[in-house]
C-alpha cells in the first residue's frame, strides 16, 4: 500500500496542475485499499479473495463553478489529463454559490493520534478458522438445518487528502468481520437467521463459536410463527434494528436534508424532541470505533458532540456548503468519495443507554411486539411517516412469548421518538448504535 508521503505529493503534484490549467482552488483525495474475504460453507472453504485498489478523486473551482474527475490510473499523462478535463468541465458548470474548500484558519492543525488501525493482521488460515469455528457451532444447535455458510473478512485503506489551501494529512484504519447464517426446520416452514461481529481489531471480534451459536439459536426460535390480528401495541426493537431509529434521526438532521427543507424535523433546532434524559451522540474520535477519523474529509477539525442533549436538539450535521447556505459554521461531519462532492455525515454515532434492563422495559407490557427484523423501506422523510414489514416475537404480560412474521409496524417518527424509552443494553458493534428500545402507541398490522 502506497505510504503516505508518496501520496501527498501525488496530490500535492495533480493540484498544482489544476491550478496551472486555470482552476482558482483545487482540492484532491486517494484511496488506497486492501481486503481480503473468505467464506465456508457445510465445513468446506469456498471463497478466498484478496483485492488491492487505489482511487484518486480531483475537485477543481473556477470562481463558483466546480467539476470532479475521479481515476484508478496514476501515471502522470493521466493525471495531466484528469486535471485538464476538470478545469474545461468546471468552466461550463452551472454556478454554486455555497461551494468551495476551507480557509485556512479552518484547517486542523494538530489532528489526534486514534486507535484506528489494527497493524497486527492475521493470516488468511486464522480467519478460515473463525469462520468454521462459527458455522460448526451453529450447525451444532439442534434443530438447524443448513447453512448459507459463515464468512470472515478483513480490510485496510489509507485516505490522504489535500487542497490549495494548504491542507495535506492522512490516516489509516482496518476493519475485521465475521458472520454466519444458517437455517433450522424444513421445507415451507423453515426460517434463517444469523449473528456478526464487526470491530476495527481483530482481538475484538466477538468470539466466532458464540456468533454461531447465536446464529443457530435465533433462527430455531423462529420456527411455528404466528400471524396476530392489527392493533395498537408497544413495540420493543431488538438493538440488531434499533439502531435504524437513530439513521432515522441523522437523516432528519443532515444538513443537506435541512437546506432544502426535506426533513419532518426542519423547524425543530432548540426543541425537546426526545424524551428527559435521553442523549444522542456523534464521536469522530473513539478509540477502535468502526466509523472514526481525526478530521473531517474538507479537513476540519471534528470533536464529539451531543446531537440532541436531554431530549433537546441541539445541532444539524453540516459540512462547509450546507453550513454556508444556513449561515452557520460546520459542524467537522463532511465526507465524501473520490467521484463526488463533499456532504453531511455521521461517524460514531449513538443512543446513550438508559437506566432499565431489556427485561424491565418488556415486564410492564400485557400485549406487544419484539422486533428482532425489519423489511423494506417504508420512510417518507418529509412528514416522517414510517411504515415497514417486520418479524420478531409476540409479547404477552411480560415475557416474550412466541415467533411472528408478516407483520408492518407503522407511526410517524416524531410521536415515535417522544414516546421512545431506551433500555441499559448499549453495545458499540456497527458504528451506528442503540441499546434496545420501546416505543408505546404504535400500529401494527397483522391478518
Amino acid at each position: 500500500m502506497a505510504d503516505t508521503k508518496n501520496q501527498l505529493e501525488l496530490l500535492a503534484d495533480l493540484i498544482d496542475t489544476a491550478l496551472r490549467q486555470g482552476a482558482d482552488a483545487a482540492d484532491a483525495i486517494v484511496f488506497n485499499a486492501s481486503a481480503v474475504s473468505i467464506s465456508c460453507r457445510l465445513g468446506n472453504l469456498e471463497k478466498l479473495e484478496r483485492s488491492e485498489s487505489k482511487d484518486l478523486g480531483l475537485r477543481v473551482f473556477v470562481g463558483r463553478q466546480q467539476a470532479i474527475v475521479s481515476s484508478t490510473d496514476f501515471e502522470q499523462e493521466t493525471l495531466k489529463d484528469v486535471a485538464s478535463r476538470a478545469v474545461e468541465m468546471a468552466k461550463v458548470a452551472p454556478e454554486d454559490p455555497y461551494c468551495g474548500i476551507a480557509y485556512p484558519d479552518q484547517l486542523v492543525i494538530d489532528p489526534p493520534t486514534l486507535e484506528i488501525c489494527d497493524t497486527a493482521e492475521p493470516n488468511n488460515e486464522t480467519l478460515i478458522d473463525a469462520a468454521r469455528t462459527a458455522e460448526d457451532a451453529a450447525r451444532s444447535i439442534a434443530g438447524i438445518t443448513n447453512s448459507e455458510g459463515a464468512e470472515a473478512g478483513r480490510s485496510s485503506a489509507r485516505i490522504a487528502i489535500a487542497a490549495s489551501n494548504g491542507l495535506a494529512q492522512s490516516y489509516q484504519t482496518s476493519s475485521y468481520s465475521l458472520a454466519a447464517s444458517v437455517l433450522a426446520g424444513e421445507g415451507t416452514a423453515m426460517e434463517r437467521d444469523y449473528d456478526y461481529s464487526s470491530s476495527v481489531f481483530y482481538s475484538d471480534l466477538t468470539d466466532p463459536a458464540k456468533i454461531g451459536r447465536n446464529a443457530g439459536e435465533r433462527a430455531v426460535k423462529r420456527l411455528n410463527a404466528r400471524k396476530v390480528e392489527t392493533q395498537q401495541v408497544p413495540v420493543v426493537y431488538d438493538p440488531r434494528v434499533s439502531s435504524g431509529i437513530v439513521r432515522h434521526f441523522a437523516g432528519a438532521i443532515n444538513g443537506s436534508s435541512i437546506s432544502r427543507g426535506t426533513s419532518f424535523l426542519k423547524d425543530c433546532l432548540g426543541q425537546k424532541i426526545f424524551r428527559d434524559g435521553i442523549n444522542v451522540v456523534d464521536d469522530p474520535h473513539r478509540n477502535r470505533g468502526l466509523r472514526s477519523k481525526p478530521f473531517d474529509a474538507e479537513g476540519l477539525p471534528n470533536c464529539k458532540k451531543y446531537l440532541a442533549e436531554n431530549g433537546v436538539l441541539t445541532t444539524w450535521v453540516l459540512d462547509l456548503a450546507s453550513a454556508r447556505q444556513l449561515e452557520l459554521e460546520s459542524t467537522g461531519n463532511a465526507a465524501r468519495s473520490t467521484a463526488s462532492p463533499p456532504s453531511p455525515a455521521v461517524t460514531n454515532l449513538f443512543m446513550e443507554a438508559g437506566d432499565k434492563s431489556p427485561t424491565e422495559l418488556v415486564s410492564d407490557i400485557t400485549s406487544g411486539f419484539y422486533v428482532t427484523e425489519l423489511i423494506g423501506m417504508g420512510i417518507n422523510m418529509v412528514t416522517g411517516d414510517y411504515s415497514r414489514g417486520a418479524a420478531g416475537f409476540w409479547i404477552e404480560n411480560g415475557e416474550i412469548s412466541y415467533p411472528v412474521t408478516e407483520i408492518t409496524i407503522a407511526g410517524n417518527l416524531k410521536d415515535m421518538f417522544a414516546n421512545l424509552v431506551p433500555a441499559d443494553d448499549l453495545e458499540f458493534k456497527s458504528g451506528i448504535d442503540a441499546p434496545t428500545l420501546r416505543i408505546d402507541g404504535m400500529t401494527v398490522a397483522g391478518s
